[in-house]
């Protein structure tokens, strides 16, 4: 077998520190001893954009903003099905993570990072989210292990009332809220219908077909 090897560390503002490992053509980003995702498992991030995908189809040059660079999976997914005029801005709270993309894992990304409708901007998500006014078609947040935060405490903000709150006002009307959790949370439901919107609850397996962990997945539209 092949052992796992370090590729890189990054600290994570607040200092929790990831860890890109590799084994083979196989990687995994780890927290600790949680492998927070692995680029062999994605099925239920590409679920994330293709179901948000599907509910804004049919938009003019839809504006989509995703919350978490990761491992590519939810930008990727996402350009396979938007149009030629739509504008994804993904925001990447770790420089790291950036650079690993674009380094180590370019093969994983295959170049969808130069996709002319990509922007891809080194920042916290809540800062864009909080900015804008009604201009995103879709925000997709695929940030730590979803409402329940694991890297950074930081991050729960973006899942109260305040930052569901945020969410709603940043998206055009009809828009959809999009948010991946490896578990459910009912309070997490409760809240974002208390915020406004109606909501969906989506189940998917990390390995897609082939089974794996099950994930859920909020859509939530204003």
């Amino acid at each position: 077998m092949i052992p796992w090897v370090e590729v890189d560390a990054a600290t994570v503002p607040g200092g929790a520190q990831l860890r890109l490992m590799r084994r083979g053509d196989e990687f995994s980003i780890r927290l600790g001893g949680n492998e927070l995702m692995n680029s062999r498992a994605g099925g239920s991030e590409e679920v994330l954009a293709t179901a948000t995908c599907t509910r804004i189809a049919g938009r003019k040059a839809p504006a989509l903003l995703i919350g978490g660079l990761g491992m590519g999976f939810t930008l990727r997914a996402a350009l396979a099905v938007l149009p030629a005029d739509a504008r994804v801005t993904v925001a990447e709270l770790v420089p790291e993570v950036i650079a690993w993309a674009r380094g180590p894992m370019a093969a994983v990304f295959a170049g969808c990072l130069d996709d002319p409708r990509v922007t891809v901007a080194e920042a916290d998500v809540g800062g864009p989210i909080a900015a804008a006014r009604a201009s995103f078609d879709a925000i997709l947040l695929d940030v730590d292990n979803g409402p329940d935060g694991l890297s950074r405490p930081g991050n729960d903000s973006l899942y109260d009332a305040g930052g569901l709150g945020a969410a709603r006002a940043a998206l055009t009307p009809g828009g959809v809220l999009a948010v991946w959790s490896a578990g459910p949370d009912t309070a997490f439901t409760r809240r974002l219908k208390q915020a406004g919107f109606t909501v969906e609850e989506v189940r998917a397996r990390a390995l897609g077909k082939r089974g794996g962990a099950r994930h859920v997945i909020w859509l939530a539209r204003k």
